[in-house]
């Protein structure tokens, strides 16, 4: 508007003419924009509205009907039965992440929409409904979906069950029970398929399908856990039945070792299901919590399940599943190449709490939120296992660093510590430089930061989930200093702790060193609760100071750019190269060797369908990653990390300095500190909505299962009872809980 008015008063009316046409061409991108954005919303809907609908018509006398004329119609293709399976099952859902890439390229920024909202209203996604069930808290959203997976279960399982109870032959009892157990079978491990199509969708960490619907994998894992349940319950039923039909037959040891070339091989199945069931046991929720090493290793089974039931259905039969599989290869295989490159520390602070805070360096075009997360491994400890954990620093804080918060409870993270004082000579009775390597997957987290969408925030936490906070304490700060976009003027801290001397990792953010008067322009309140002490200390009120060092930086490595999230170019190129190339793969194999040599068993159909996903992706995928490798290299310069770690350190000898002037004082009038209690959420938002009135508050909860129930449970209940003059809370879960 400034350019404007100058130009309207400068008497230029060509210029100014210019102006507006300038105004308008801009108006018509935008148009151009939303159109584009709403057409590829629109078929990406009409493609997964018929995807689904395809599993639920299949089963029915018309829907065989429609499979067969599809069939009968597209057979004769170079692809065969194969193409014919394969465009039918798995194509819609790679169609979808094919026009996820340019919608996610156009949107950009322009999805995260900072409008104040009139009226508060109720989100499908942010509404508790079930809070006490074995299924942890489960939205409204949540809850549709599984009744409607509930009822797609129950309508296959009745048509399938009706088709073989009208077919029964006549012929003896013992024939016909065999004949009923071993149809059943099949539909069962049919319907065990299609489970298997959705089944690693949401494990994909990076996939742009999780980007599109803004659903990060610590949420998304637990429908994983879901589908993981009953696709596991379906197989164990499908191959129970077989094994029931075949003792009857008095056929089981030579039916189990059967290896055919036409039809569905027994042999490779048997292998399946028994990996298949050693990760399910595992993965049960007491071994789980208590052998977790022993979840992880076996749960890596995955791929001789994939593999050998391949094997035992053929290729066009394992086409049912192959889409969400091949997506799932794609993420898991960026991974990898990320996994691959050590990570520089470029400071370790070691609080008086026992916790660990961590610098990680990495480039400046690698971009993430203030609630992402990533994965860490450190090679001295083990190779094999890689940790989760929140990023505790907001992407304002500097281009060229990220840092996480360790709170050491476990072996793991007992040996990380050890390592950190052996390397930086604090306990002098260890034994000097042990050497830490950090390789970093991620980060991973939500495309959009929703904490910006909120202009009222509680945030609870318990122990270390206050990590998750602190970055968007930080977040709000910067931006606040800066003018960005940001809408929480309110926020409140509910933070739970064992003992008082964690209370301390909230100083390791300075907000008035990053925010100077913040206090005028934010409402910022924390309520503090210690709940294994009864009494505040005698040393309260002492400044316990972190002990700080920085690690030799040899090779100045910084964090891999090579993951699926932030960036929408490269995840995309890398998408439809990959999948380009499964396809021109398969026409090859297809055209010069199985059609012309006439390959008809089904197990090495099988096991060809898998070379050419894997193949794809190494070939026509790692093109890419090599292109973006080399983008990489040539983007991120050593003098930017330097100048970083300079700045870095300057910014940490300040915090220092400051600490005592600023931080305790500032911060001291809005800390409110309780001994001996819990939080009572009743009367915090009963508080609340007396306080704030008729607006949106967002709840975010990082902590324990229990305290998501508890919190889960209030707000379910203040927003029944909701009265019109008091505010609709919105529940959103920041746990990450494998």
């Amino acid at each position: 508007m400034a350019v404007d008015d100058i130009l309207h008063t400068s008497q230029h009316p060509l210029l100014h003419s210019n102006g507006a046409d300038a105004n308008n061409n801009n108006k018509k991108n935008i148009n151009f924009v939303s159109l584009a954005k709403w057409v590829l919303k629109f078929t990406m809907w009409i493609v997964f509205l018929a995807w689904v609908a395809l599993f639920f018509v299949i089963p029915t006398d018309f829907g065989s009907e429609l499979y067969f004329d599809w069939i009968g119609a597209t057979s004769e293709s170079p692809f065969g039965y194969t193409g014919s399976t394969l465009l039918l099952y798995s194509a819609p859902i790679i169609i979808i992440a094919f026009l996820a890439v340019p919608y996610l390229l156009i949107s950009g920024e322009d999805r995260l929409q900072l409008q104040e909202k009139k009226t508060p209203r109720f989100r499908l996604w942010t509404f508790p409904v079930l809070v006490d069930g074995p299924l942890g808290v489960v939205s409204a959203a949540e809850l549709i979906g599984i009744i409607l997976f509930i009822v797609f279960l129950v309508w296959d399982g009745y048509f399938y069950t009706a088709v073989v109870l009208r077919m029964i032959p006549d012929d003896t009892p013992k024939e016909q029970c065999c004949y009923i157990l071993i149809n059943l079978g099949h539909r069962i491990g049919t319907i065990g398929l299609y489970c298997l199509a959705f089944l690693f969708l949401p494990v994909a960490r990076g996939s742009v399908l999780l980007r599109l619907v803004d659903i990060p994998f610590e949420q998304a894992i637990r429908y994983h856990v879901w589908l993981g349940h009953l696709t596991m319950l379906l197989f164990t039923l499908h191959g129970l039945l077989f094994v029931i039909a075949w003792t009857i037959e008095g056929t089981l040891l030579q039916e189990m070792l059967q290896w055919v070339d036409l039809g569905i091989s027994h042999f490779p199945g048997v292998i399946s299901l028994v990996a298949g069931l050693l990760m399910w046991m595992t993965s049960l929720h007491p071994v789980r919590k208590n052998k977790f090493e022993l979840f992880y290793y076996t749960h890596q089974l995955y791929v001789i399940f994939i593999f050998f039931l391949a094997l035992h259905v053929g290729g066009f039969i394992f086409c049912i599943s192959a889409g969400g599989i091949f997506l799932f290869i794609l993420d898991r295989s960026l991974r990898f190449y990320q996994s691959r490159k050590t990570v520089d520390i470029i400071s370790i602070k070691y609080l008086p709490c026992g916790a660990v805070e961590l610098m990680l360096s990495k480039p400046a075009n690698l971009q993430y939120n203030a609630l992402s997360f990533i994965f860490l491994q450190v090679r001295e400890l083990s190779w094999l296992q890689w940790h989760p954990f929140s990023v505790s620093s907001s992407p304002l804080d500097g281009k060229y660093h990220l840092s996480v918060l360790i709170k050491v409870i476990g072996e793991w993270t007992e040996k990380l510590r050890g390592n950190i004082l052996n390397s930086s000579g604090v306990d002098l009775h260890l034994l000097p430089q042990t050497k830490i390597t950090a390789s970093v997957e991620g980060p991973y987290g939500h495309e959009l930061p929703y904490h910006l969408m909120y202009e009222n925030l509680i945030l609870v936490a318990g122990g270390v989930g206050i990590s998750p906070f602190l970055a968007i304490l930080s977040d709000i700060l910067h931006r606040t200093r800066e003018g960005k976009p940001c809408l929480p003027q309110n926020i409140l801290i509910v933070w739970a702790v064992k003992r008082s001397n964690e209370i301390p990792l909230l100083s390791t953010n300075d907000m008035e060193l990053i925010c100077p008067f913040f206090s005028d322009k934010l409402n910022i309140e924390i309520h503090i609760f210690v709940t294994r002490e009864s009494q505040p200390p005698l040393e309260e009120g002492q400044v316990h100071k972190a002990t700080n060092f920085s690690p030799t930086v040899s090779n100045n490595c910084s964090m891999s750019v090579l993951v699926g999230t932030g960036n929408n170019m490269w995840p995309g190129l890398y998408v439809i190269s990959s999948t380009l190339g499964f396809v021109i793969l398969l026409y090859l194999l297809d055209t010069f060797y199985i059609n012309p040599y006439d390959i008809s068993p089904w197990w090495y159909t099988g096991l060809l369908f898998v070379i050419c996903m894997l193949a794809s992706v190494f070939i026509f995928g790692g093109v890419v990653v090599g292109l973006w490798h080399l983008w990489e290299r040539r983007n991120a310069t050593r003098e930017a990390c330097k100048d970083d770690r300079i700045m870095f350190e300057k910014m940490q000898h300040n915090e220092i300095v400051a600490h005592n002037d600023s931080c305790q004082q500032k911060l001291a009038s809005s800390i409110n500190t309780y001994y001996g209690s819990r939080p009572d959420f009743k009367d915090t938002f009963r508080d609340i909505s007396e306080k704030w009135g008729c607006v949106d508050v967002g709840v975010i909860v990082c902590g324990p299962p229990s305290l998501q129930t508890s919190v889960a449970k209030e707000i379910r209940s203040q927003n029944i009872r909701r009265q019109r003059n008091h505010p609709i809370f919105h529940f959103n879960s920041h746990s990450f809980e494998l």
